[in-house]
Parts: C-alpha cells; sequence; structure tokens
C-alpha cells in the first residue's frame, strides 16, 4: 500500500501555488470582459474556483489510490473507449471559433475530451511498455498497439481541428518510447514520416499557414493576425520587474482575445513582471524535476513509465504555451497547465497530479542509484545490448 505520510511535498506545494495562481488571475484577467458579457465579472473566477476545488479534492483522492490499479487491461481499454467516445461525439455539438473541442453540459459546463485523451494515452503506454519491454524493438508486439491508439485518438483530435494537443500527445508517446529504449533507427524513422506530414498537415491549411507566417512576420499584419501576438509581447515587455500591479493590466482590454484562457501568461508578465513570471515559471520547474525524481525512485518499471509520461504531459504543454506567448513558436490553443482558465484542464491534470504523487509516495529515498542502473538496463535492453 501507498505511504501516505511521505507524499512529496514540493510537488504538491508547487502544484497548489500554481492552481491559486490560477484563481487570482483568471478574475484579473477576464474581470472586464465577463462584465460586459456576462454583466458579472466574477464570472470566470466562479467557474474557475469551482473547477479548482472539485480537482484538488479529487487530486486528494486519487493520491491515495494506489497506482497500480491504473495498470488493469480492463480499466485500460475502457478509458481509451471512452477518450474515443467523447471526441466522436463533440461533433454533435456546435461548433465554437470553427472547432468541434468542446461538450456542453446544461449550458453551461463545457468538457474538452481532448485533455482526457493525453492522460489515457500515457496510462495506455506505460501498461504497454510494463507488459512488454522485454520486446520493445518489436514492431507488431510493442510498438503496434501503441502506434495505432495513438493514430486514432490524435487522428480524432486533428478533426476538431487541434493540430497543438495531437503534437503534445504524440511528443508524450515519443519521450516514453524513448526513455523505454526504443532503437534508434524507429525513432529516425518516426521523426522522417512525422516532420514532412506535419508540414504538409501546415501547409495544406490556410489559417495554419497564416499563423505560420504571423509567427515569422507578425508586423507584416499588426491589426490582423499580428494582432494577438504582437500585444503578448507588449505585455510581457511593459511588466519591467515588479509588473503594473494586480488588476491594472492593459493589454487584457480586448488587446489580447480571451486573456483569461491561453495568453493569461502575458497577463502575468504585465501585471506581476519578471518576479510573477519566474515564480510560475520555477514551480513548473519544480513540479518536473520532482515528476523525473518521482519516476527514478518508483518501486517498478510502471510506477517510473507512468510518472515520466505525466510529467512530460505536464511539462511539455508548460513549454509550448510559455514558447507562444513569447514568441518562441506559432499560436498554439495549448493552455498552460493549472493556471488558464478552463474546468477539463485543471480537472485531468490535477488527476495526473493525484497519481504523480501515489508514485512519489510509494518511492525509496535512498535508492537512486539503483533506479538509475535500472533505467540504463531498460536503454541496453530495448537497443539489443
Amino acid at each position: 500500500m501507498a505511504r501516505t505520510l511521505k507524499s512529496d511535498k514540493l510537488l504538491f506545494l508547487a502544484t497548489l501555488l500554481l492552481v491559486s495562481v490560477s484563481v487570482v488571475m483568471v478574475y484579473s484577467a477576464s474581470a472586464v470582459q465577463a462584465a460586459a458579457r456576462y454583466q458579472a465579472a466574477s464570472w470566470f473566477l466562479y467557474k474557475q474556483l469551482a473547477w479548482a476545488v472539485l480537482g484538488i479534492t479529487v487530486m486528494l483522492v486519487v493520491m491515495r489510490r494506489d497506482y497500480h490499479e491504473y495498470r488493469r487491461p480492463a480499466l485500460i481499454w475502457s478509458l481509451v473507449a471512452l477518450a474515443a467516445g467523447l471526441l466522436v461525439l463533440v461533433f454533435f455539438f456546435n461548433p465554437r471559433n470553427g472547432t468541434y473541442r468542446w461538450i456542453t453540459l446544461a449550458g453551461v459546463a463545457t468538457l474538452q475530451p481532448s485533455e482526457l485523451a493525453k492522460l489515457v494515452i500515457v496510462l495506455f503506454t506505460a501498461a504497454v511498455l510494463d507488459r512488454r519491454m522485454h520486446r520493445v524493438n518489436d514492431p507488431a508486439f510493442a510498438l503496434l498497439p501503441i502506434g495505432a491508439v495513438t493514430f486514432g485518438l490524435t487522428a480524432l483530435v486533428l478533426a476538431e481541428p487541434d493540430f497543438g494537443t495531437s503534437a503534445v500527445i504524440v511528443g508524450i508517446v515519443v519521450v516514453m518510447l524513448f526513455t523505454a529504449g526504443l532503437a534508434y533507427r524507429y525513432l529516425i524513422w518516426t521523426a522522417v514520416v512525422l516532420v514532412p506530414a506535419a508540414a504538409v498537415f501546415v501547409l495544406e491549411s490556410s489559417y495554419r499557414r497564416r499563423r505560420l507566417m504571423t509567427f515569422l512576420d507578425p508586423w507584416q499584419d499588426p491589426l490582423g493576425d499580428g494582432f494577438q501576438i504582437i500585444h503578448s509581447l507588449y505585455a510581457v515587455g511593459s511588466g519591467g520587474l515588479l509588473g503594473r500591479g494586480l488588476m491594472a493590466g492593459i493589454e487584457k482590454l480586448y488587446y489580447i482575445p480571451e486573456p483569461h484562457t491561453d495568453f493569461i501568461y502575458a497577463v502575468i508578465a504585465e501585471e506581476l513582471g519578471l518576479v510573477g513570471t519566474t515564480l510560475t515559471l520555477a514551480c513548473f520547474v519544480l513540479i518536473a524535476w520532482r515528476g523525473l525524481r518521482a519516476s527514478l525512485l518508483a518501486p517498478d518499471r510502471f510506477g517510473s513509465l507512468l510518472a515520466l509520461g505525466l510529467t512530460s504531459m505536464i511539462a511539455l504543454q508548460a513549454f509550448v504555451n510559455i514558447s507562444v506567448v513569447t514568441k518562441l513558436l506559432p499560436t498554439k490553443g495549448i493552455p498552460l497547465p493549472f493556471v488558464s482558465n478552463g474546468g477539463s484542464s485543471l480537472l485531468i491534470n490535477l488527476v495526473a497530479m493525484g497519481i504523480l504523487l501515489n508514485i512519489s509516495q510509494q518511492g525509496s529515498p535512498g535508492a537512486v542509484p539503483a533506479a538509475a542502473r535500472r533505467v540504463s538496463d531498460w536503454t541496453l535492453e530495448g537497443q539489443g545490448a
């Protein structure tokens, strides 16, 4: 059973701090627009607070459940079927901003199935690799089931369309396969196939081409496609060391569309300055470090792979989101984990943290050398040494 008195306090506190930042900054970023749209400045605050309370409650429950329960094939395949079914169901609801990404409940609450798909693919990949690690380089035995499920879920997410989330899902799987010791030839062939395919997918779509051109030079259309990223940079650059002050930001006032969602990091930069963004970034670095530590100290291979996948899920999303806000990557609809407004994202990420905390509970603090040797053995085994 899990040693529930030995949770990773740093991991837990970093998560709670990010959720607290979310509640405060979602209100700051959305109050003006919520007052105009819903005649209630606290509209998004109350929704985010409700999801935060629900998510933290679920996290506390999940962190006390033995993570080995998620290894059961019946549960894994049920979750895969649920994720696929929900990803199909989104097409029966009205689109928002030209995309089919949300399921509306009772006309108010919305669910985003692609968030669940990320968690499901981590659980599925960890379970398959755990059982088939001895033949990880056998395409039919180990790679085919992982590839088939990843392709199926990714194709449904792409059809919404949501290229950013699809890329994150594929990235998580590649990280897990690489760590499991997948032969380099398969990784090279994966890159040879995926990179041109992604390029074609981007270039065949007019709005994706515009996003790419905007990324290269947003000032060629400063009042059109480049408007959002230009004002994001203004927000980041104008915050200085300490920022303009909470609630005192300017760029959130209709210059950055929906500032409480994907571009909330820009609002943090403008209002809380370099100090605020550095502390936020430090929380993600801390989560990545403690997550990798939990993976290294996990008592078995399934726990190690699962911790790695969950950590990658959080870290990749944070990296992409912050890179988009600071114009290091083209615009993608990837929320900042734990911080951006959105119930589905917050809930799923907190469930992931609950599982990760349970894995950390069962780790052995003095097992670093042994764990390092174990990971090395996996790699050698996968490479056929």
